[in-house]
């Protein structure tokens, strides 16, 4: 396994008989390194034991020794590792497994210069009650193979986790675990504490009984609402995991809370584009803060308070209904309303942008694209910008900082905080709220010229007044890494925005 480095202490813990005193030993060969001693307390009937900090590196042996009276029992883990230990959660985007990624064979195979990169995925189970500790293990701490990484469709391991822990590994040279816990086809309500749904006022449905599969969702090999099944499985953006509220931050979440982590990676937003959608704006930035306070208490401190929390924002699938605002506004609410991160709502925070990641002809349906490389290659950016404070590093794409409106000209100017290239001229990705008599309408804005850091729409199409401008606001706004504004260099996307536009002086 792979325990978190300096300059935190790595939590271990466990569970033994009352009254017992528990030695832990951390051995590197025949050297005794560090010996902690605690005893088994009631009425839980655990101990735990807080590492000094080590440096990344390993290999070493960890030994948790109890004895009570004459009574002696010794377990040993080998092969133990220090490095960063990152929790990857979410719905389907963040379960699909390295086997179901565009080039599966060739990452699968892509693993002995990773053999320092550990792996842990947690079973798919639910609970009324906040649990101690798992009661099921998909994968318990491996080391990487073809076979543990694409072990089946929405299995383990998760392939945005992996690519995302391999990336670190490429940059950072020493180990990285990845704890994977996710569930495809759920709200954001079922992961979060009753804490959370208090805040934000979340109706409380926990009574409510929902239609729910008797196959644990995503592991039968057929999800069709059809007797007989066809050979490939389609999900479709259908709600196919539990429903009960806070029932996975019971049973998935909250056995983790001793772990000292690193960070959070989360892939998550789909089934809320059409349940509580309005209140997604507060109940990820409060999951957020509940899990940073939940994880940092539960290790004794030992995970930072406010540790960095990094998520994709949603992508993009074929809609029939075009002018259906779900995912334009989960991907909205999911920067909690600034449209980009971090922000003072969401401090320490960084995001993946995947508008422009679309794929028309993925077997799993076009809600699950398949370029996973992309989408963890950006949320790596965002963690070395974020989590390891690297200077002058380019993790987002360009965002506006000022908007001007030219009236007389009719025209619109956007300044952006970035160089800027804009990839695609049509006439639809921009788009402005035109009013007149009390009534507004979403126009199209074409783009007129651009510089260096500016973008110049054409108002034209407006007769009236000219109120707000928004971009990339569609469920499919644009082919694959063809929407219209990128950073220069990078390649990252503009995020999508809304603004409203201010007339002063005109």
């Amino acid at each position: 396994m792979v325990l978190q480095k300096e300059p935190s202490g790595a939590v271990i813990w466990g569970f033994g008989t009352p009254g017992a005193t528990v030695t832990v030993t951390l051995c590197q060969g025949q050297e005794t390194i560090m010996k902690k001693v605690t005893s088994v307390k009631e009425p839980s009937n655990t101990w735990m034991v807080v590492l000094d900090p080590m440096k990344p590196g390993g290999p070493f042996e960890v030994m948790a020794q109890q004895t009570l009276g004459t009574m002696n029992f010794t377990l040993r883990v080998h092969d133990v590792l220090f490095g960063d230990v990152w929790l990857c959660s979410g719905q389907s985007n963040m379960q699909m497994t390295v086997s179901q990624i565009f080039n599966a064979s060739k990452e699968l195979s892509d693993t002995a210069a990773y053999q320092s990169v550990r792996i842990f995925s947690v079973s798919l189970i639910q609970s009324e009650e906040e649990l101690d500790d798992l009661t099921e293990v998909d994968l318990s701490w491996s080391k990487p193979t073809a076979g543990n990484l694409g072990h089946g469709n929405f299995t383990y391991m998760s392939a945005v986790c992996w690519l995302f822990g391999r990336y670190l590994y490429d940059t950072l040279q020493y180990p990285i675990g990845l704890v994977s816990s996710s569930w495809g086809g759920t709200y954001i309500e079922v992961w979060s504490s009753r804490r959370t749904l208090k805040a934000c006022g979340v109706p409380n449905t926990r009574d409510e009984r929902v239609g729910q599969p008797e196959i644990k969702p995503m592991r039968n090999e057929c999800n069709s609402e059809e007797s007989s099944c066809p050979f490939r499985v389609v999900p479709s953006v259908r709600v196919t995991g539990p429903t009960r509220h806070s029932v996975l931050w019971n049973a998935m979440i909250h056995p983790l809370q001793n772990m000292t982590l690193k960070g959070v990676v989360w892939y998550q937003g789909e089934s809320n584009a059409d349940y509580n959608r309005d209140l997604y704006t507060c109940m990820f930035p409060e999951l957020i803060e509940d899990w940073r306070q939940t994880f940092h208490y539960g290790s004794q401190g030992q995970t930072d308070r406010f540790f960095p929390f990094g998520f994709v924002q949603l992508s993009s699938y074929m809609l029939k209904n075009s002018s259906d605002y779900g995912f334009p506004e989960i991907r909205w609410h999911q920067t909690a309303d600034f449209g980009h991160v971090p922000n003072p709502k969401m401090p320490n925070t960084f995001m993946a942008v995947a508008i422009d990641l679309c794929d028309r002809d993925s077997p799993f349906g076009s809600i699950h694209p398949r370029d996973k490389q992309t989408v963890a290659y950006r949320l790596h950016l965002g963690a070395r910008a974020v989590a390891y404070g690297e200077k002058n590093l380019t993790f987002q794409g360009p965002l506006p900082k000022k908007i001007e409106l030219l009236a007389s000209n009719g025209l619109l100017n956007l300044t952006y905080d970035q160089e800027i290239q804009v990839q695609m001229q049509d006439n639809k990705t921009f788009e402005i709220s035109c009013c007149s008599d009390r009534h507004c309408k979403w126009l199209p804005a074409p783009v007129n010229t651009f510089s260096t850091q500016t973008l110049i729409l054409d108002l034209n199409a407006c007769l009236g007044t000219v109120v707000a401008v928004r971009y990339a606001w569609t469920t499919w706004p644009c082919e694959y890494k063809q929407c219209a504004v990128y950073h220069t260099s990078s390649m990252l996307p503009a995020p999508p925005f809304i603004a409203q536009i201010s007339h002063r002086g005109i």
